[in-house]
């Protein structure tokens, strides 16, 4: 079952996402409001899986909203402006549904939220060392031992196995999230590795499994910390 709340401030809009939840078998509408302030409110009574943000609202718009969220759920933003979704994609959004939407794009963002969760109940229930992800139209096992690192592509990522490469619709910031912290790390926006897998460090660049992959300024310092712990000089 996975549990929604509404946020928007059209009483039209939310009348559809409702009555497409209607036709979706495990979907249940928790709550609807009107606006962010009541959502915020409402979040700290209602445990919830899955948010449907309207962008433009009174007072505090979808996004600043979010922007303030500590742990929030998982989005699709909702919205009859194409230019959110950069700003979206930065932060993290599941899905972005340009108004009006049809009942089968509206499926289709179900199904995206549907396997992401999939994949954090497999994290958060057990200490298997390996998760499925959805490739090549079917779930394949991959296990953690088995990743050199990790490309972010878009909207997609590209898992470099030792032998093969798998490419699925999963965020970075996602894909982190399900990771081992104590056996992988981001280095860059767009990749993360394999500690065990790290060939050699030379300046910014680092070598795993042949490849030449750039530390990004952000991520710089923490890295060099952690290095320092296993560093002989």
């Amino acid at each position: 079952m996975i549990k929604a709340i509404i946020v928007d401030d059209e009483p039209l809009a939310q009348n559809v996402i409702k009555q497409f939840a209607k036709d979706i078998p495990g979907l249940e509408i928790a709550c609807t409001c009107n606006n962010a302030l009541e959502a915020s409110s409402k979040l700290k009574e209602t445990p919830v899986d899955l948010m449907f943000l309207d962008v433009n609202m009174p007072r505090l718009s979808g996004l600043d909203f979010l922007k303030n969220l500590n742990n929030p759920p998982l989005v699709i933003l909702t919205t009859a402006y194409a230019d959110y979704a950069m700003e979206g994609y930065e932060l993290n959004i599941l899905d972005y549904l340009k108004k009006p939407f049809s009942f089968e794009r509206f499926f289709k963002a179900i199904q995206k939220a549907e396997e992401q969760l999939t994949l954090i109940h497999q994290k958060e229930e057990t200490n298997a060392e390996y998760i499925f992800i959805k490739a090549n139209k079917k779930a394949v096992r991959v296990e953690f031992k088995s990743i050199c690192f990790i490309e972010g592509l878009g909207d997609y990522i590209k898992i470099h196995l030792q032998d093969k490469h798998l490419v699925t619709n999963l965020s970075m910031k996602k894909m982190e999230e399900l990771l081992p912290s104590d056996q992988f790390f981001r280095i860059h926006k767009s990749f993360i590795v394999r500690l065990d897998q790290i060939q050699s460090i030379e300046g910014n660049q680092l070598e795993v499994a042949g490849n030449k992959l750039p530390i990004g300024n952000n991520f710089r310092q923490e890295f060099q910390e952690l290095i320092n712990r296993f560093l002989i000089k």
